[in-house]
């Protein structure tokens, strides 16, 4: 009887170890991977992102859990460095033994470690700081695509939105201050697509390296054409330096930016002389607590009214993948969860849509334009 009961036990505990066969599943757990900057310039970005999303894991856990298993997170600094991007991947799916990743942060580090590590290794990433189309190839173009769920509006939705919104008002004139990698790129050609709908060029275009503040040059090549607007897509340190470089030319056209400049960060750093910058947002307003979503974003906050727009990203990064464990059920898999994150199809999260298919991995095009009015505050 003795021996029967034990062969049992086996029996069990084998069944369950086949049951789990992809990393980072147990019987109480999922443990999750993500690698953003939490050092060096960037480092604001990450932290505000990484905190959200323990926040709300801590809250789903407190729940319950999902299908009976508590959530971890295993977050690694990559400084911004696509060759850290791609080695924390490896890390964490080949040591730490993650099941899925989330919240990665830039366009070329997250098109390398696609391409490289997590989808070769057939493992999912859900939502990354970019909207570059290198990451959005069809899967037909790159099977590596298949992998990637993105969450936000691509560089060629919020740079449309951005040109047309000037041409509308009559500007001409338009210059590029682009950062020389795969973000900055993705935004110089969005817009050159969108002028050219319009039978427009860049008037100038200036460039910065990632992670330098040595603006000079953009400076005189675009002072040069005396534009009337300004599309950055920079982030938040080459942004301020380039503004204030500007104006010291004598030059005062209008500045709009992309979404990743972190808007937050942007009047911090600029102090009164982030007025009347323009911003493309992804995701809503994240002090109007009308907005279901936002409102459930603010009851993380460590504080009322310490709100931002990478924090809501990262929630509602969290939130998508969230749902994609709980639609995969108590048997998971990585198969499992790749099919219920497709079938995530025109999904509102009270006032933000995410919409996934077998084919598509979009997310969403939501956009918005803000300006920063006086006293830093973001006006819609």
């Amino acid at each position: 009887m003795k021996f029967l009961k034990r062969l049992g036990a086996a029996a069990v505990i084998a069944l369950s170890a086949s049951s789990w066969a992809d990393n980072g599943i147990t019987d109480t757990t999922v443990t999750l991977g993500m690698s953003a900057p939490f050092s060096g310039p960037n480092g604001a970005y990450g932290e505000d992102m990484r905190q959200t999303v323990e926040r709300y894991f801590d809250q789903v856990n407190k729940g319950g859990g999902i299908n009976g298993r508590k959530l971890q997170l295993v977050a690694l600094d990559d400084g911004y460095e696509t060759e850290r991007t791609v080695a924390n991947t490896r890390t964490l799916i080949n040591d730490k033994k993650v099941f899925a990743l989330l919240s990665f942060y830039g366009s070329s580090p997250t098109t390398e470690a696609m391409n490289t590590v997590f989808g070769p290794a057939g493992v999912p990433l859900v939502g990354t700081i970019s909207g570059a189309a290198t990451l959005r190839q069809p899967i037909s173009a790159n099977p590596n695509s298949r992998l990637m769920f993105h969450v936000r509006a691509s560089y060629a939705d919020e740079t449309e939105a951005i040109v047309n919104q000037m041409v509308s008002i009559g500007l001409r004139s338009i210059a590029v201050f682009y950062q020389n990698d795969g973000f900055g790129k993705a935004g110089l050609e969005g817009v050159a697509a969108a002028l050219k709908k319009h039978n427009l060029a860049p008037s100038a275009v200036g460039t910065v390296e990632r992670n330098s503040l040595d603006v000079n040059a953009a400076v005189q090549a675009i002072a040069k054409s005396n534009p009337q607007a300004v599309v950055m897509v920079t982030l938040y340190k080459p942004t301020a330096a380039f503004v204030r470089a500007m104006k010291r030319a004598g030059q005062n056209p209008m500045f709009m930016t992309l979404s990743p400049v972190g808007t937050e960060q942007l009047v911090q750093e600029l102090g009164p002389e982030a007025r009347g910058i323009g911003i493309s947002q992804v995701v809503p307003y994240p002090w109007n607590d009308i907005v279901p979503v936002v409102r459930d974003y603010q009851k993380l906050a460590a504080k009322a009214g310490s709100y931002s727009y990478y924090g809501l990203e990262a929630y509602l990064t969290a939130r998508t993948m969230v749902e994609g464990l709980r639609r995969a059920g108590r048997d998971l898999s990585r198969d499992k969860l790749i099919s219920s994150l497709e079938s995530i199809s025109n999904v509102d999260f009270g006032g933000y849509r995410v919409n996934y298919s077998p084919t598509a991995r979009h997310g969403s095009r939501f956009v918005e334009l803000t300006v920063i009015g006086p006293g830093g505050k973001v006006l819609r």
